[in-house]
Order: structure tokens, then sequence, then C-alpha cells
């Protein structure tokens, strides 16, 4: 950049015992009190944020802002799928635009790596914005016309959008922070976008707090997440790209200096040629998502009344903050980060079957779908207490933390695997597109009606099998460090063009 002559010098942040690893240059390393030159311009003149000081085009800045698109847009998306059938008694529409968005969704995030790569990730996220206010919009035309053509429409309209803006919310969470901050970046973003969540799903249950029966939710409702939406869509034209982002050290994101859709395309398939071992997470992609349907629909959904629905989704998403506090500082401490690794691992194991075998125990004695569909049957509310609201409530916030742990440690594996901007982008679209296959299979074996045990025990299995596949890429493929060297293999730069000139030699 030319304006980079008259930078301001800033002092280094970042530092650690040694700036070489095994012969290599580890690129998220300063010396202590190594001035840094960071370039001219708006976008990088410092103030304070908390005891820190930080620009606009630093990594944690655009990161809360991406967090905040998120809170905005997926977030209320979130509260909205977590009352079950989309706030309608029939989950019918739902369901089917459930499954329509994650099909496409599924087809655009394999690919959307390469999209996000060519349009810059500000372009990528707006547009992803757009079809989030669209999704709500037609549930309140919904509770009027009953049009279902336009559910479904909006819904696969959406998996274009949601793919886009979901790779590009990867490639900032993966690619922008250091190496030893990665976790806690997460779970930064994860405790903001989930506080959306939560914040969204207070609406309806302010505007239903005495709605003891199963009804859908007001135009209300609808209205405020549909305003809201569209605030995130256009803040997310405020982000910078990521070939401005300065860390604090200096360096910058590892991309391609002279991408085109054939070196994008190209980067997709080195991405799997080069590491073929990585699809042994490709199961764990496929099952982060799929447990949504039974949660949403046939726990919280079949078995409660409105207002118990609101209150059950409004906890839900406050655990996913406390799970995300958790795995994400955990996954950040002084251990070495092949240790971490393995450590994060068991204990989402050991979650899986614990918190999921709390599960089996409330679902084999519950209603059957046809029960809680039948002329007469009574949804639980939270006045019940005991055995037959105490106790789901509990295990539903116990759904929502592991949801929080079990992203939060696939985001971190998937950073640990490599800094680079471009690979990350294409890692994210391949676990977005594979997480919505799944989801797509789920939402419509929810619509054929299976049985609730069906639902529960194939969400349950699929997450366990996920497990023992990616073992081995856990316990031999994530090392304690990833030199800049390595990085750069998977593009077009050079050691001088992501490092400060002061941070080449050693």
């Amino acid at each position: 950049m030319a304006d980079e002559k008259h930078a301001p010098v800033i002092p280094a942040t970042e530092s650690h015992e040694t700036h070489e690893v095994d012969g290599h240059i580890d690129g998220h390393t300063a010396r202590p009190d190594e001035p840094i030159a960071r370039p001219a311009g708006w976008m990088y003149k410092g103030f304070k944020l908390g005891k820190k000081e930080v620009w606009y085009a630093s990594p944690i800045v655009q990161l809360l802002m991406v967090a905040m698109v998120c809170f905005l847009c997926p977030g209320m998306f979130n509260a909205l799928g977590g009352l079950g059938g989309g706030g309608q008694v029939d989950a019918t529409a739902q369901n089917d635009a459930n499954t329509a968005l994650y099909s496409t969704f599924a087809v655009v995030g394999f690919f959307s790596g390469t999209l996000a790569n060519m349009l810059g990730v500000k372009a990528t996220l707006a547009f992803g914005g757009l079809g989030y206010c669209i999704y709500a919009a037609s549930f309140l035309s919904y509770n009027h016309n009953q049009n279902h053509g336009f559910v479904v429409f909006a819904g696969a309209f959406l998996g274009v959008c949601a793919g886009l803006l979901w790779t590009a919310q990867g490639t900032i969470m993966m690619a922008y922070p250091p190496e030893d901050k990665k976790g806690r970046y997460i779970s930064y973003f994860w405790i903001i976008f989930n506080l959306g969540a939560v914040i969204g799903s207070l609406v309806p249950l302010g505007q239903n707090l005495h709605t003891t029966t199963s009804s859908s939710v007001n135009d209300g409702t609808y209205i405020g997440f549909l305003v809201l939406m569209i605030c995130g869509a256009i803040l997310a034209l405020s982000l910078c790209n990521a070939d401005r982002i300065r860390r604090d050290d200096g360096s910058k994101v590892i991309l391609m200096k002279n991408p085109s859709w054939k070196t994008e395309f190209l980067g997709l398939f080195e991405t799997i040629t080069q590491s073929p071992w990585v699809v042994l997470l490709f199961p764990m992609f496929f099952a982060s998502n799929i447990f949504y349907t039974y949660q949403g629909n046939d726990f919280n959904g079949a078995h409660f009344n409105t207002r118990t629905r609101a209150l059950n989704n409004t906890l839900y998403w406050s655990s996913q903050i406390a799970g995300a506090v958790v795995f994400g500082y955990a996954l950040d401490t002084k251990f070495r980060r092949s240790v971490r690794a393995k450590a994060s691992f068991v204990a989402l194991f050991v979650l899986t079957f614990v918190v999921w075998g709390g599960g089996y125990a409330w679902q084999k004695k519950q209603a059957t779908r046809e029960e809680v569909t039948a002329p007469g049957f009574r949804p639980y509310d939270w006045t019940d207490g005991g055995e037959l609201y105490i106790g789901p409530m509990f295990l539903y916030m116990f759904y929502g933390f592991y949801d929080a742990a079990w992203q939060t440690c696939i985001y971190w594996y998937m950073g640990a695997l490599s800094n680079s901007g471009r690979k990350a982008a294409n890692l994210a679209g391949f676990y977005k597109g594979i997480q919505s296959a799944g989801a797509a299979v789920f939402w419509r074996l929810d619509g054929l009606k299976k049985p609730f045990d069906t639902m529960f025990g194939a969400s349950w299995g699929l997450l366990g099998g996920a497990l023992l596949i990616a073992t081995p890429v856990i316990w031999l493929k994530i090392q304690d460090t990833v030199s800049v060297e390595e990085d750069l293999k998977f593009s077009d730069e050079t050691v001088a063009d992501v490092l400060p000139a002061e941070k080449t030699t050693v």
C-alpha cells in the first residue's frame, strides 16, 4: 500500500519466548518492545477498547463487527427457529422452508469459499444478510395468507445468502486472530452472536407471556425480527476486506495477491488434495446442525405451550454463551496446542454421552408424534414444575451448552490447521456446506413425520460416530504451531508480503 511510507510507529503487544519454531518463522509472534509500523489512514488510527489500543482494521474490531452482523441476522433467525415451527403451530411450512434452505446452502456453501475470496468479506456478508430479512418477512406474510410457496422460496434464497455470510464469518474468525488467541476470538464471536438469539427470544417471550395454549406468535414478533435483520445487513457494509487487516505484530492475513476464478476454484480442489485427511472431519461437519431439528421442533415445539417454548428458547441460547466462554477460554490456555486439542476432544466425547444420555432418559418417557397432535393433548407449562418442567428445562439448557462446545471446537480445530485466509475460507465453505446437507436431511425427515425416537437416536448416533472418525485428525494432525512458510504454500504471496520488514529476519 502506498500510504505505508508515513506509517505511525506502535509498540508490539504480543510476545513469545521464541521467534522461530524448528527453523521456521512464526508469523504470529513479535519481539517485546520492538516498534511496528502501521499504515497511515483512518482505518489504522488507534483508540482504546478497554485497556487495549485497537484500530478499525484490527482483527478484534472486525471480529466484533461481524459478530454484531450475526447477532442481528443469524441470531434472530435462531431465535425464530427455536420457537419451534418458526413460531407457527404447524411446523410444515418451516420444515419445507428449512429443507429448501439447507439444500441450497449445502451446494452454495461448498463453493462459497471461492466466492468469498473473489468478492471480499464485506460484499459477501452484506449480500448474505439480505436473505434473513426475506425469510422473516415470509413468516409475517404467512400469518395472514398462509402462502406456503413464499416461505419455501424465502428458505431457498436464504440458503444461498447464508452460505456466503457464514463463509465470510468463518474466514474472519479463523484467519484474522494470532494463533494464541483463536479460542477466545471464537468465544467472543459466539457470545455476541448467541446474545442476539437470547434477546431475540425475549421478544416472543414478552409478547406471548400469557399465552398458555399452543398458538402461532403474533405479527409484532415477526416485525421485530425483520427490523433487526435489516440493520444487520446494512452493518455488514461497514466492514473492511481482509487485505486491509493488520495484526498487533504488523503481520497481514495470507491471501492471493492476484486471485482469479481459476486460481480460487483450483484452491478449492487443493484444500482437499494437499490435506486429504481433512475429509475425516466431514462427519463432524455433517452432524453439527442436525440436532436443531429434534431440539427445536420435536422437543421444544411439540411438548410445550407457546410461552414456555419462548422461555426455553431464551435459556437455550443463554446456555450457548456459557458453553462458548468455557470452551473458548479453555482452548487458549498455556498448555501446548496439541495437548489442548486432545483434551478438548475428550471433553466433547464425554459431553456427547452425558448430555444425550440424559436426553434419552427423558425422550423414552414422552408422548409420540401422533399423541402430541391428537385433540386434548395438553402441552407442558412452566408452572408444572418438577419432573414435567424443571428437569426438561435443564436438559434443554445443556443441549444449548453442548451445541456451543461442539461449534467452538470445530472452528478451533480448523483454525489450528492453517492461518491462511484463503484456506480458511475454503475450510469454512466445506464446513457450512456439509453442515447444511446434514441439516437438510433432518428437516426433511421431520417433514416426513418420522417418530421422535428416530429423530433423537439418529442425532445422537451421528454425533458419536463423527467423533470417532475425526480422532486421527485431532490426535495426529494438529501441531503446536503452523509456520508462515507452510501457510504461504497455499498462496502466491511471500514472507515479505505478509510480515513487516523488521519481522522477516531473526
